[in-house]
């Protein structure tokens, strides 16, 4: 996976560097050409600029064209090294673009995923590591998001997410609660994990290995009530992987979907999993 968004990256700085060597070039031949032909045929700036652009493009509209043999050699040059550039420059651009458009499909399709996980587990999900959280009243408000909020506040409040220390108390939350959903959402979990589409969002990937592992790791377990402290420890470490991940995706797909699906976006507020009185009904 990481190889492939690696290689992906790289043809898209390739092609970026080779658009701006073809414009490079292009800008040099298009100043060499508009200059030439003012010195050899007597052109104004205007119509030596013209002539090139027209002749590299291959228009020909024959309006103007050169009558000394050193305007001739410049246009046969003009030509050779010109309409080739040209062409370089339209075709990476071209290039570029598909790119770009092609990468918002599939970042689209993502999301699609994304949208299906969180109505599926990840709203559920939150709600049970939040009351793992002994520590949640400090951020809890932070994250109450509301339709007014701008792209900055939500730039901001995933700075201070990123820096929130997530803490477990693992006799705080319905452990065997979670372990039952986990357990329901099994299918569901390994579907979404063999999707190709997440090889775009490897942040989104790593969330749903820790979930998981997180479901491997209880199912495991026999009679949760009964582990010694040193395992309790452990599975509290996977929580909060978990809960980590869950909470940078959580606030990220809010903002896409308050940007680009405010009815979306306003169902998943009302169900807000940091707020105690969270109801999809509209009061």
């Amino acid at each position: 996976m990481l190889s492939k968004r690696f290689c992906k990256g790289f043809h898209m700085d390739a092609l970026r560097f080779r658009l701006r060597v073809f414009l490079a070039l292009f800008l040099v031949i298009m100043i060499l050409g508009t200059l030439g032909f003012m010195h050899t045929e007597g052109f104004s700036l205007l119509d030596s600029l013209y002539f090139s652009i027209v002749t590299v493009a291959t228009v020909g509209y024959g309006d103007i064209h050169p009558v000394s043999q050193g305007g001739k050699f410049l246009a046969i040059l003009l030509i050779i090294c010109g309409v080739g550039t040209f062409l370089g420059v339209v075709a990476n651009a071209t290039e570029i673009f598909l790119e770009r458009r092609e990468k918002h499909l599939r970042m689209q399709k993502v999301h699609m995923v994304m949208g299906l996980f969180f109505g599926e587990a990840g709203t559920r999900l939150l709600n049970f590591f939040a009351a793992f959280d002994p520590r949640l009243d400090t951020i809890r408000e932070k994250l109450l998001v509301t339709g007014d909020w701008s792209e900055d506040q939500f730039v901001q409040v995933s700075k201070e997410v990123k820096g929130y220390r997530y803490s477990v108390d693992i006799q705080r939350g319905d452990l065997e609660g979670l372990r039952s959903f986990l357990a329901g959402r099994s299918d569901f979990l390994i579907r979404l994990l063999e999707h190709p589409v997440l090889l775009e969002h490897e942040s989104f990937t790593e969330l749903l290995r820790a979930v998981f592992h997180l479901r491997e790791e209880l199912l495991s377990r026999g009679d949760l009530s009964r582990l010694p402290e040193s395992d309790y420890a452990h599975l509290a470490g996977d929580i909060r992987r978990a809960y980590t991940f869950l909470v940078h995706q959580w606030l990220n797909y809010m903002r896409y979907l308050k940007e680009n699906y405010p009815y979306l976006f306003s169902l998943s507020m009302r169900t807000n999993p940091f707020d105690p009185g969270a109801s999809a009904v509209i009061k």
